[in-house]
Parts: C-alpha cells; sequence; structure tokens
C-alpha cells in the first residue's frame, strides 16, 4: 500500500506545484513543466498499479450486488466527462470541471464494486485529489470562459465515449477484474 500512497503524492504533486510551490514552478519554462508532470503523472499512475495490483486483501465491507451495474453505468458517464474537458459539447457546457468530474464519478463507481483497503485508499485518494482540484481551480479562475456548444460535438463525443468504454471493458476482462457480470 506504500506504493499507492506514494503514486497518489506523486500525482497530486505536479498537479498543484503553481498554487502551493510557485517558486520552483516559475523557474521552469512552460515546455519544461508539461514535462515534469507528463513524467511524474506516468511514474504515479505505474506506481499505483503496481501498488494496487500487489497490495495485500483487506476486508473492510461487503459491495452490494448491484454495485456492478451502477459502476458500469457511472463509468460510462465518467469516460463521457473526460471526453468532454476539451470540446465544446454540451455536457462541457453544463460541466465547469469534467475532468475532476470524472475522476469522482470514476472513484465512486469502483468503491461501489471494491470493498477492501488498497481501493479505498487508491479510489478515495483520487477522489480527494478531484475535489481539492475542483476548489482550487475554483479559487484560481473566478468565471469559466463561455462554451458554445455544438450538436455535431455530441455525436462526436457520444461515438468516442463508447468506443473508449468498450476498449476500458476488453482491457479490463483481460488483465480482471472484468466489469462484465456473469
Amino acid at each position: 500500500m506504500a506504493l499507492i500512497l506514494l503514486g497518489l503524492i506523486l500525482w497530486t504533486w505536479p498537479h498543484v506545484m503553481k498554487e502551493y510551490t510557485p517558486g520552483l514552478r516559475a523557474g521552469m519554462s512552460e515546455g519544461t513543466a508539461k514535462g515534469v508532470v507528463a513524467v511524474a503523472a506516468v511514474l504515479a499512475i505505474v506506481l499505483m498499479v503496481l501498488g494496487y495490483r500487489s497490495a495485500e486483501f483487506v476486508y473492510v465491507y461487503a459491495p452490494p450486488a448491484w454495485g456492478q451495474h451502477l459502476n458500469n453505468l457511472l463509468m460510462l458517464f465518467s469516460v463521457a466527462l473526460f471526453g468532454a474537458a476539451k470540446g465544446t459539447s454540451h455536457l462541457r457546457a453544463w460541466v465547469r470541471h469534467p475532468m475532476f468530474a470524472g475522476t469522482i464519478l470514476w472513484g465512486l463507481s469502483h468503491l461501489l464494486v471494491r470493498g477492501d483497503a488498497a481501493s479505498i485508499l487508491l479510489f478515495g485518494g483520487m477522489i480527494l485529489w478531484a475535489v481539492a482540484g475542483w476548489v482550487v481551480s475554483n479559487r484560481r479562475q473566478s468565471a469559466p470562459a463561455p462554451i458554445v456548444p455544438s450538436v455535431k460535438k455530441d455525436v462526436i463525443l457520444i461515438v468516442v465515449t463508447l468506443v473508449v468504454y468498450a476498449v476500458i471493458v476488453l482491457i479490463h476482462g483481460l488483465v480482471g477484474p472484468s466489469p462484465l457480470p456473469m
């Protein structure tokens, strides 16, 4: 579980570096800062995955029987929110921070199907990061830029969401656990 915690810390630091270590961030060019964030994010994900897969199962609670079905539905919305983050769909116009909202949904949906300590640390930690990021972003940017949504972008978002969701289900099926009901 130490790897999960280290991964969460490494994930969080570059995302909040501008607010909490402004001197370090100010000393970097934009390209260098983006590179540091990218490398730290990839390393953080690797640490979290390795830590999660190697963590001993410590029972905390029994997930509800209906949790898998709700998880699959929430994950569809989570993928759509991630896809909406950079586009001009109606979903993007309705949700101020779709990446953070998608991360929160992702974490909550996984906590519906996993009741062990490693899952609570990983998914709960990512939920806390997303909530904190949402608050920090709202403080930094008082009013969002107006978005003119497009039906064409909505259709593209729906198609991309379904394709990405199918790929996630296939990958989960290969590496486990399978998200499909048995």
